[in-house]
């Protein structure tokens, strides 16, 4: 491990390998919450799950005590955007549930997000949900060694603001994307929005977490009292997906997707660089 410019933490192979596993344990928990999710359930039911499976996996929920929060997924219902806080709120169908999950193994991290549409929503907050997952992907494919951080912000806005009525989402911008590594949250800012060509450049050994949060209104936002649920100010509701990726020779290789990346990538032509076990 080294670091670059600015501080940026670049990992050897061997390490970007233990955070494959890191991820690849926060992609399947997100994958088992996902088939989980339902009216009736609460929040706090999802959070048992999502620890009792990352435990048996010999990681260690990362987010559980990170400066005082207190569970090991974030759960944020409809209007709230990010950081809410797991607990007896009763899902209900029709809800959107943005769940943000990640681990630690052996002192390297992984983190993801994903929205979740319980039962029937309406078309405009599917597409929502499509938008703003798809916009996490043209960001990843955007990026090549070489290139800059800022690469990947234009790719998210670039994307979001091209499709049929795009120009009325919200692209968050006090929540941003992150290095990730030996901690959870490290330079640089990734943000999902901006010129491209401008930050520090893209480098072997790089991890960076994209995660953008849509709306359906306005960007501005409000902590609740609890300190850490965020949510919109015109009560608009949010989507909120996240992956943690980084840049080899090949390619790229999304370490918290369970198949590596493999086949969004391929739908997107981007080469995919991780392992062929992938």
């Amino acid at each position: 491990m080294g670091f670059f410019g600015s501080g940026l933490e670049i990992k050897k192979p061997d390490q970007v390998a233990v955070m494959r596993q890191a991820g690849l344990i926060v992609g399947e928990t997100l994958e088992i919450l996902r088939g989980s999710v339902r009216a009736g359930m609460t929040t706090a039911d999802l959070d048992a799950i999502a620890e009792d499976h990352i435990r048996s996996r010999g990681a260690a929920p990362n987010f559980k005590g990170y400066h005082g929060f207190p569970a090991t997924i974030c759960t944020s219902v409809n209007d709230e955007v990010v950081h809410g806080i797991p607990g007896p709120r009763v899902i209900e169908e029709g809800d959107l549930v943005s769940i943000d999950c990640g681990c630690v193994l052996d002192g390297w991290h992984g983190d993801a997000a994903i929205t979740v549409a319980v039962g029937e929503v309406s078309e405009s907050r599917r597409e929502l949900l499509r938008v703003t997952e798809e916009s996490l992907w043209r960001g990843i494919a955007a990026a090549r060694l070489g290139g800059r951080v800022s690469d990947i912000g234009h790719g998210v806005e670039s994307y979001i603001r091209k499709q049929p009525g795009g120009e009325r989402y919200g692209i968050v911008e006090d929540y941003v994307g992150h290095g990730i590594g030996s901690a959870m949250h490290m330079p640089p800012n990734v943000p999902n929005f901006g010129s491209p060509g401008h930050g520090p450049k893209l480098v072997k050994g790089l991890v960076l977490a994209v995660e953008p949060m849509l709306t359906e209104g306005t960007i501005e936002t409000t902590t609740l009292p609890d300190d850490w649920t965020v949510v919109t100010d015109d009560k608009g509701w949010a989507a909120h997906f996240e992956h943690t990726f980084t840049l080899t020779d090949s390619g790229a290789w999304v370490l918290t997707a369970v198949d590596g990346g493999r086949a969004k990538l391929a739908e997107l032509g981007v080469p995919y660089g991780g392992p062929a076990e992938a």
